[in-house]
């Protein structure tokens, strides 16, 4: 998770103090730190597996410090099939069902269907698939013992950034089968930015697959939208990259709508994505329009971070949670092909 964010961290309480209220919430930490401390790669893959692999059901918070939203999930694995179910508490309903990399994100008062295949391997409570290389180049692992989350009990890490290009984070795993249970991302100082945590959880539970299929069955009278999602590359959209931030990797490109609704007037954009194998930067490029489009815009939330500026005929918004300088070392990076 960690920049990646379940289905959000973002999804909009200030800070550790309120998350200490929440049920089954607990903190012990062990002199851990004094004993040998586990080989990272192979922790970090256990937490993969777990996300992917084990049946699980609870309650997820999300706060980017000024904000908390609190979700419902439901995660199955099943006869190799992944099957996911995640229902906003609060707020305007809306539901997003998975089977496999497909998609549904349901908006019951508006009607609306939105079904996309995308990757969704790096959503809390899942880390990045083989990216454990590019973290420890990144990050310096540091055990800091065990605590209680959710009624259970868990290892905490550290992953400490080795630069000032990217926020470090604190991740609970739970002991016995690795699922990862909170997620922070912490400020130069130590201080809280965003978290993630499940405020209670059930792990090993018998798959309900009807949550999600039966749900899939009742679409009648909705509008089913399917956005278009174009693979395509910079360099064949005329543009190119130097001297990415350290440790970066592009891992997606590609035009898309930015319009949920799908309204007449959607912009398409062109977006390129880009992990340490923690944390993701975004970057989208589309026509400079001066309706919507203004001088440089600076903005932050919590960890994320955003820069929109024009370049050329062009309007350019890099997003991420790191901090503002990475973000404009990746606009500097963009350059239109000579």
């Amino acid at each position: 998770m960690c920049g990646l964010v379940a289905w959000g961290r973002r999804l909009s309480v200030a800070g550790l103090a309120a998350a200490c209220l929440l049920p089954g919430w607990g903190w012990a930490e062990t002199s851990a730190e004094k004993s040998s401390p586990p080989d990272l790669r192979a922790w970090l893959i256990r937490l993969h597996e777990a996300a992917r692999l084990r049946n699980y059901e609870g309650t997820l918070v999300t706060s980017d410090v000024a904000s908390v939203s609190m979700w419902r999930v439901a995660h199955y694995f099943d006869a190799e099939q992944q099957y996911e179910r995640v229902d906003a508490l609060g707020g305007e309903a809306f539901t997003v069902l998975r089977h496999n990399d497909v998609v549904h994100k349901l908006w019951p008062r508006m009607k609306l269907a939105e079904v996309e295949q995308r990757d969704t391997r790096a959503r809390f409570p899942a880390l990045p698939a083989n990216s454990e290389q590019r973290v420890l180049d990144s990050y310096e692992f540091r055990p800091k013992g065990m605590a209680m989350v959710a009624g259970h009990a868990a290892d905490v890490v550290v992953l400490r950034a080795r630069d000032g290009l990217r926020f470090s984070q604190r991740l609970w795993a739970e002991q016995r089968t690795g699922l990862l249970l909170r997620a922070d991302v912490l400020g130069p100082e130590g201080q809280i930015l965003e978290w993630s945590a499940f405020s209670e959880v059930s792990i090993g539970v018998k798959p309900r697959l009807t949550l999600i299929t039966d749900r899939l069955r009742q679409l009648e009278g909705y509008r089913v939208r399917r956005p278009a999602v174009l693979p395509t590359t910079l360099d064949s959209e005329g543009w190119q990259v130097n001297a990415l931030p350290p440790g970066f990797l592009q891992v997606q490109c590609a035009k898309r709508s930015l319009d949920p609704a799908g309204g007449p007037a959607a912009p398409v954009v062109l977006q390129a994505i880009y992990s340490d194998g923690l944390t993701h930067v975004s970057m989208f490029v589309e026509p400079f329009d001066p309706k919507r489009h203004q001088s440089e815009v600076v903005g932050s939330i919590g960890a994320t971070h955003t820069l929109m500026l024009k370049r050329d005929d062009q309007w350019l918004t890099v997003m991420g949670d790191v901090p503002l300088e990475t973000l404009r070392r990746f606009s500097a990076a963009l350059e239109r092909k000579r």
